[in-house]
């Protein structure tokens, strides 16, 4: 088969439509994984479409991709890797939806989504007779297969948050434990364990590997991360993606699916240069990106110092300002109070106009450091999240009632001082 193209032989059906499991498909599979989600965060946050707005973008997309997926006879990569970003994008908003806006906690999720892999597995065997992936070559297994990627991205999301929130294990440590794991699979796939089981495992995996690693990258460094910011991660990751997966193309085009792990021409020696190159080139240019923005600027301990309209002034005159500068668990949080004080002031001079615009500034700086913050602290970093989404959700009502405004900043307010010192 790996001699023959995929072109002479689509006339008996259909090939496999699915990748050799190689270590090219591996590094794509965790590069995606970031990819997915910083894509999903920067429509949701940044752009400001909303979860709602969002989830249905990216559920249409996926649908699309998965027509062509379908459509198609053989495996072809640029096809199959876009299913693969947005089945990891639906996946996780999957898993928020279930967290952020039911309050499911992840231990349910967690074992919800772990009960209906176990059932698409079983209901797959039970229709099939086999669960080889190799053997995806038909329609109806092909589904299966979607059916379980999907799934395993929700219970790799729900995993990944339970793990990291409940152990406090932070995005450093996540990505020690889970590549640990990942290479603990692969060595018991070495002495003998079942191919199918250890590569499902391996998949679950990868996505809280995938994210930790571009929490690294993306964190800023008071948070323990490389500080390159969204954006930059995302355009590394992807150009490692776009040569990884343009190599398959001409390989597969070439030779058929199956000579990207066998044969002289794209052989496992070479697919292990390409998919070590390819990390490598992501490790040292992020390093080097980090370095070349230097050393963030000492901290003057009086900077994050905020001025609190609602500290008037006292008899005589005399203008009396609160310093905001909360030091808890989460560490420094002066960033928000004085957004959060801007916003406030804006309120109170009746701006809310004003006090939307700058609310997004805090949206943008929250959601951005949930990733360094969350492990901290998870208690109260949900209940500042869910005091910053009730802000939100007064100031971009479509009639926005400046009393439930005001109440509700100085509720954050309050809480941000609350937490001073604790």
């Amino acid at each position: 088969m790996s001699t023959v193209t995929a072109r002479s032989v689509s006339s008996r059906g259909w090939l496999t439509k699915v990748p050799a499991i190689t270590a090219t498909f591996w590094v794509i599979k965790v590069l995606s994984t970031t990819i997915g989600e910083t894509l999903a965060d920067y429509l949701n946050v940044n752009v400001g479409l909303g979860p709602a707005v969002t989830d249905g973008i990216m559920f249409a997309f996926l649908v699309g991709a998965l027509i062509l997926q379908f459509r198609t006879r053989a495996y072809t990569p640029w096809v199959y890797w876009l299913c693969v970003v947005l089945v990891s994008i639906v996946g996780t908003q999957i898993t928020d939806f279930f967290t952020d806006t039911l309050g499911v906690p992840l231990a349910v999720s967690t074992a919800v989504f772990a009960v209906i892999l176990a059932a698409v597995f079983l209901i797959w065997y039970r229709q099939e007779r086999t669960l080889a992936i190799a053997s995806i070559n038909t329609p109806r297994r092909e589904g299966f297969y979607w059916g379980a990627i999907l799934t395993t991205f929700a219970l790799g999301t729900a995993a990944g948050d339970f793990a990291t929130e409940a152990l406090n294990l932070g995005f450093r440590n996540g990505a020690l434990v889970f590549g640990g794991l990942i290479l603990a699979t692969w060595i018991a796939f070495r002495l003998g364990a079942g191919q199918v089981l250890t590569f499902w495992i391996a998949y679950v995996l990868t996505r809280p590997l995938g994210a930790s690693l571009g929490d690294l990258l993306t964190q800023d460094r008071d948070l323990g991360g490389l500080a390159l910011g969204a954006s930059a991660t995302s355009i590394l990751f992807l150009a490692a993606i776009i040569v990884l997966v343009v190599r398959e193309q001409v390989l597969v085009s070439r030779h058929g699916v199956a000579e990207k792990g066998a044969g002289p021409n794209g052989g496992r020696g070479r697919d292990y240069a390409w998919a070590g190159a390819a990390a490598l080139a992501v490790v040292v240019a992020g390093f080097g990106l980090s370095l070349a923005q230097g050393s963030p600027p000492a901290t003057d301990p009086q900077a994050g110092v905020a001025q609190d309209p609602a500290a008037v002034s006292g008899s005589g005159g005399a203008s009396v300002a609160q310093a905001v500068h909360p030091t808890t668990k989460l560490g420094n949080l002066s960033r928000f109070a004085v957004i959060v004080s801007d916003v406030r002031a804006k309120v109170t001079q009746h701006d809310l106009a004003g006090a939307r615009t700058r609310v997004k500034d805090l949206e943008v700086a929250w959601d951005d450091a949930e990733a360094g913050l969350k492990p901290r602290d998870s208690t109260r970093w949900h209940q500042l999240d869910g005091q910053i989404d009730d802000v939100l959700t007064a100031l971009r009502a479509a009639n926005p009632d400046e009393t439930a405004c005001a109440s509700a900043v100085t509720t954050l307010m309050n809480t941000l001082n609350t937490f001073d010192g604790v």
